[in-house]
This record gives structure tokens, C-alpha cells and sequence, in this order.
């Protein structure tokens, strides 16, 4: 099952396609004026390593040489996995022409809403 999570932003769409895969998650992550793939996150939950018994998870990343994605695919992907206690990928990229910090800033306060709208989900199989 598909979901979209769509957030606009300084005029430009950041755009989440969320697919679930069992209890495991994908996530396409794109947005501006060339959306593409710049980076693709592998998190796998565990028990934190502070004994707390909280989940955490391990993260594995794999950037495309040049691209400054790794930011927000990862936050996605380890906040979902730790928070669903699931496998999740979460691969994208955000390209926008002359972007200031401001819109960056904007971009991963986007980002965070959609992990909050993926948490709170009750989307079943």
C-alpha cells in the first residue's frame, strides 16, 4: 500500500512516497527542481546502546558523489525505524537552484512534519 505526503515550501513541493512492505517501510523522498536520487538509507532498528530499553537503530548510507542528501534521508529513515520498530529505506534527493540556508531550514522542518504524519500513521497491509 502507497501513501503520498506532500509539504510546500517557498514554492517548490517536497513530496513523500511512502510504501509499506510488511511492517517495513520505503520511502522516496523527493522535491524541487530536479527531483533524483542523492542518497539511499538503510536503518535497521536495535535496542539502544544505553541499556534504557528504548529502539535506536543502525543506519548504513550510500551518497551519489556531489550530493548534500544524506540530511534529511537519514533523519526520515532512522526516526521511522526507531519509532515503528521497522526496517525502512529511504532513498531521494531535493535539488533547487541557488538555495539559501533559510529554504534549507525550511526544507528539513518539512522533512520532520512528514516523519511526525509517518509515525503517527495506523496504515495497515
Amino acid at each position: 500500500m502507497d501513501w503520498v505526503i506532500e509539504k510546500h515550501v517557498f514554492g517548490t513541493t517536497i513530496r513523500a512516497q511512502i510504501t509499506r512492505l510488511g511492517k517495513d517501510y520505503h520511502i522516496l523522498l523527493v522535491g524541487g527542481d530536479q527531483p533524483h536520487i542523492g542518497c539511499t538509507v538503510l536503518a535497521v532498528p536495535r535496542p539502544s546502546l544505553t541499556g534504557n530499553g528504548q529502539v535506536s537503530c543502525t543506519a548504513s548510507v550510500l551518497n551519489v558523489t556531489g550530493h548534500k542528501d544524506e540530511q534529511i534521508c537519514r533523519y526520515l529513515a532512522e526516526r521511522i525505524s526507531a519509532k515503528k520498530e521497522a526496517v525502512v529505506v529511504c532513498a531521494g534527493g531535493i535539488h533547487i537552484e541557488k538555495i539559501t540556508e533559510k529554504q534549507i531550514e525550511e526544507i528539513v522542518d518539512a522533512v520532520r512534519e512528514i516523519a511526525v504524519e509517518i509515525v503517527e500513521s495506523e496504515r495497515k497491509m
